[in-house]
């Protein structure tokens, strides 16, 4: 802070000292992405910010841009009722019409900013209730906190094998039969083997089989007498 401009540095003093004033039991100070941070240390939220775990949880940021400076307040960030709140209080402060992003409030001058409600969304939000709506909010965004290996949810049911089997059995029985398969199928029926049977009985080549006897015609006599 020592290297900003003397109007900078006296204006964010200011800020500073009625942040200090209000933020609420647990919070702690330190530089946090190049700016004066306030955070949840990892020493009662463990798991740190999403988007670079060795971080502590942000809870809010004070920093002097180039064309202006700011100030963060992810307790409006991630409540919508908070943040609502926030812009009604601002509004009815009679102070200039708030420029602000979904986390970030411009200004140029101290006068830019309406420091009582700034104040009062602060120590509105304690520790506990910071935490709890930063999960709410991972969670509705559909990247919740990982759970443990054990919880019952976590555990995946493995498929079956018997399962699998059955598929194959369906799929075998539903398979068609070629027509080479179902003619050799045919032939192993026992009314297939009984008229094979009959047939081989009056085919001609019956006759011909060593097993099958053939019975010569006698001659026939003659009737007539021949002349004496």
């Amino acid at each position: 802070m020592a290297e900003l401009p003397a109007d900078r540095r006296a204006a964010l003093q200011i800020v500073r000292k009625a942040i200090l004033a209000c933020l609420p039991r647990g919070y702690e100070e330190g530089m946090q992405y190049g700016m004066i941070g306030y955070f949840v240390p990892h020493s009662i939220y463990p798991p740190g910010y999403h988007c670079d775990p060795s971080q502590a949880l942000p809870f809010a940021g004070l920093a002097s841009q180039k064309g202006h400076m700011s100030l963060y307040l992810s307790c409006i960030y991630y409540s919508l009722e908070e943040r609502e709140r926030f812009e009604r209080a601002w509004a009815a402060s009679g102070v200039k019409k708030l420029d602000a992003g979904k986390a970030c409030i411009r200004f140029k001058k101290v006068e830019d900013l309406a420091l009582d409600v700034i104040t009062d969304a602060l120590q509105r939000v304690s520790v506990d209730a910071y935490v709890a709506q930063y999960e709410a909010a991972r969670a509705q965004a559909g990247t919740p906190a990982k759970k443990s290996a054990t919880s019952p949810s976590a555990t995946k049911t493995p498929v079956k094998p018997a399962a699998k089997k059955a598929s194959k059995k369906v799929s075998k029985k539903t398979t068609a039969k070629s027509p080479a398969k179902q003619a050799t199928a045919a032939k192993k029926t026992p009314a297939a083997k009984k008229t094979a049977k009959k047939q081989a009985a009056v085919s001609p080549r019956a006759s011909s089989h060593p097993s099958v006897r053939t019975t010569k015609a006698k001659p026939r006599k003659s009737t007539r007498t021949g002349s004496r």
